[in-house]
């Protein structure tokens, strides 16, 4: 058989003369986290329009194309849904809020702020990416928080708006989170809460307010609060 004569040689002989192809239009740009190169890369927003193809040439139109993303890097098309993944510079300054909001939020219930939990928390704060903070900048922060809302320490959550915070820090994140992520986003909370001695009432509520944000389920919450308490 002469090459080029068989089945696959007629239908790529078939795909020369007919065909569809989409013309792509730029509709917007931006940065996203590219899954194709595995990095923060640029892209545009590329809307098409098919048409059915003779010899080459575009003769009937067959509809519009669905929208897809193309990097500029490796210019590889994806579905917009890529775009609702956060970049790792987003997502490092979501986990960086999210770790700072849930200290705040547990210093406040913790009724004393010892210097233990507020160590406890400034490391914590620092490892999430606040290189510079400090336990004086975080007991400054948790005596304006009292001082804003006109609450006592202890008082479980800080009321509605600290339990809003949480989730506003939190809701955002969880989805982007392995269960290991977001388990140690509730283990930290919860060490700081230990630091100065067993959980408070106001604590666990703080801490069950942290867990239900992350989507972790209420007896898997009991079970990280408990064993935060064992030592290791």
């Amino acid at each position: 058989m002469l090459p080029g004569r068989g089945r696959d040689g007629r239908a790529d002989g078939l795909a020369r003369i007919l065909g569809t192809r989409t013309a792509w239009t730029p509709v917007g740009d931006g940065e996203f986290f590219c899954p194709g190169c595995g990095g923060d890369r640029n892209y545009q927003r590329l809307t098409g329009r098919r048409r059915f193809c003779l010899l080459g040439l575009p003769v009937l139109p067959r509809g519009a194309g669905a929208p897809v993303v193309e990097c500029a890097a490796c210019r590889r098309h994806f579905g917009t849904d890529v775009l609702d993944h956060p970049t790792t510079t987003r997502f490092s300054a979501m986990l960086r809020d999210a770790v700072h909001t849930v200290a705040l939020a547990v210093l406040s219930a913790g009724g004393s702020c010892a210097r233990a939990s507020l160590d406890t928390a400034a490391e914590a704060v620092r490892a999430a990416g606040l290189t510079d903070c400090t336990r004086e900048q975080l007991a400054v922060l948790v005596d304006a928080l009292a001082a804003d809302t006109g609450r006592v320490y202890g008082e479980p959550c800080g009321g509605a708006g600290l339990a809003i915070e949480l989730h506003e820090a939190l809701d955002p994140l969880a989805p982007h989170l392995a269960p290991v992520g977001r388990e140690s986003i509730l283990l930290q909370g919860a060490r700081i809460a230990l630091a100065d001695g067993p959980y408070t009432p106001a604590e666990r509520e703080v801490l069950a307010t942290v867990g239900a944000a992350l989507t972790l389920p209420a007896d898997e919450v009991d079970r990280l609060l408990t064993a935060a308490r064992t030592p290791s």
